[in-house]
Formats: structure tokens, sequence, C-alpha cells
């Protein structure tokens, strides 16, 4: 009987640990395998606000949307319509917008088609660009909802498809809204 060397015992090692990593990969619930579909467009020259848009004309169940600038007729139409289909349509946006005139006439149109609208309270901006739609996709970017964001500036919309991921922008979003301390209805 051969006496194993280090080399074959170190080989034995090692196999026997990329089998267990393997294993634990596979049974493991923590671990999710996700194909996600991200589409980038980039402004102004894939006029990226258009391809929201169309999107807000095919949601069914919500479309939670936290912007720092919100001024496009284009997306204020698509969100009223929206609203009449049936769909929960709610918005965030920062306070220090509103001193622009043409937020608050784009706010007053939303708020006038019965869609909730919250503005934060703390000192700091709600800066963020996101919108989440019926659980299934969600958006980031530089973008806000702004004529010159979709014709003009250099900017980036990131659609993203991935369930874990706009679940996890919905919580977010959520989370926010129901801080009744850092946001308010705005009326």
């Amino acid at each position: 009987m051969t006496q194993p060397t280090p080399f074959s015992f170190a080989r034995r090692c090692y196999s026997q640990a990329v089998i267990w990593l393997i294993v634990a990969v596979l049974l493991s619930p923590s671990w999710e395998v996700s194909a996600a579909s991200i589409e980038v467009w980039y402004g102004p020259e894939d006029r990226p606000l258009e391809h929201l848009v169309r999107i807000y004309g095919q949601a069914k169940r919500s479309i939670f949307v936290a912007s720092y600038g919100f001024t496009s007729p284009l997306a204020v139409k698509a969100l009223v319509e929206a609203k009449r289909r049936g769909v929960d349509v709610r918005i965030l946006t920062d306070r220090e917008r509103l001193q622009d005139p043409k937020q608050r006439t784009a706010l007053s149109t939303l708020r006038d088609a019965g869609i909730p609208i919250k503005i934060n309270q703390h000192d700091s901006l709600m800066h963020l660009k996101q919108v989440v739609i019926d659980d299934e996709i969600n958006t980031s970017g530089s973008m806000n909802q702004t004529t010159s964001g979709n014709q003009y500036n250099d900017e980036r919309l990131d659609i993203i498809r991935d369930r874990a991921m706009t679940v996890k922008a919905r919580d977010k979003f959520l989370s926010m809204w129901n801080d009744h301390e850092r946001f308010q209805e705005w009326k």
C-alpha cells in the first residue's frame, strides 16, 4: 500500500471543498439567480423620458415615482391617464423644487387628478430619480422627469426588469412614503 503524497492529499481536500461549495450554493435559500434585463437610454439623443412614458402606458397596478424635478407635460399626461385606468400612482418630490412655477403647475395637475403627492420635510434633498412599476420594473439614473431631462441635458435612464431589484426599490419608496416625519402630503 502506497503512502498518499502531500500533493494527492491537497488535491482530495480541494475537490471536497469545491463539492461542498457547490452544494451550499445550490441549497442556500439566500442565493437568488436572476436574469435581469436592463435598457440604458441616454439624453438627449435617445429621448429617455419617452421610453419611460411608454412604460407608464403599460402599467396595470402601480406607479411609484420619486423624482427631484418633475415638470414634463408628457409625464404628467401619462400619469393622469394611468390614474384614470385605475393604477395606484404616487409621487415623492423635493420641497425646494416647489419654488419652480413649472413644477408647481405639474404637481397641481397631478394632485387635481387624485394623485397623492408627498414632499420631504427634512433639510436634505429628496434627490432620487426612481420609478417602480407593477413590482416588475424600476428605473434609475440621472434623468429628472423634465423637458430638459428628455430633450437637452446629458442624462441617463436605466430601465431594469428584475423582480428582486424592483421589490427592493418599491420597499425603499414605501418606507419613505410611510415616514410621516420626513415626508408629508402636499396640499
